[in-house]
């Protein structure tokens, strides 16, 4: 298999001669809290494109996911922006597939907020929230929305494609 990490694209303009090209900021577009543009379209390019253009063996998306500004209240973290990046990208795998991709699966990152390299605890990708002075863990609305669509793909008898 050939596993795709996948988070955004780059937008990107021309500089003078002899500089290097500027990345550019998509007016209208959304952000994550990394800086990333969310941009699920250019997961489904990816993935068609690698099919397309090269002798590749099966896909498998290893890395997607997002960093938002989670919060805790009353015991609650609410998501929503995670829930749509998660429906964005997902849908494009989708598209993918349906497009004659051959993907054989899908991996979130991450199932928990954790240490980021760059920028240690500061943005939180997980699906269940860490509370990193008490280590209380608690699953975010996009847990529970990623938790029922896994579900209902279960769900889906094998022969139903067919």
């Amino acid at each position: 298999f050939l596993g795709v990490n996948y988070y955004t694209r780059n937008v990107v303009r021309a500089a003078p001669r002899g500089r290097s090209p500027e990345t550019v900021r998509v007016e209208g577009a959304e952000y994550t809290e990394m800086g990333w543009e969310v941009y699920p379209e250019g997961l489904h390019e990816t993935l068609v494109r690698l099919w397309d253009e090269y002798d590749v063996p099966p896909l498998y998306v290893t890395e997607n996911g997002a960093a938002f500004a989670d919060r805790m209240v009353d015991g609650v973290v609410d998501d929503p922006r995670r829930v749509a990046y998660l429906e964005g990208h997902i849908g494009a795998i989708e598209r993918a597939i349906a497009d004659g991709v051959d993907v054989r699966g899908y991996f979130l990152w991450s199932l928990l907020d954790n240490f980021e390299w760059a920028l240690g605890y500061s943005r939180r990708f997980g699906i269940v929230y860490v509370d990193f002075e008490t280590q209380e863990r608690v699953p975010k609305a996009s847990y529970r929305w990623y938790r029922d669509f896994i579900a209902a793909q279960r769900a889906v008898p094998a022969s139903a494609g067919a």
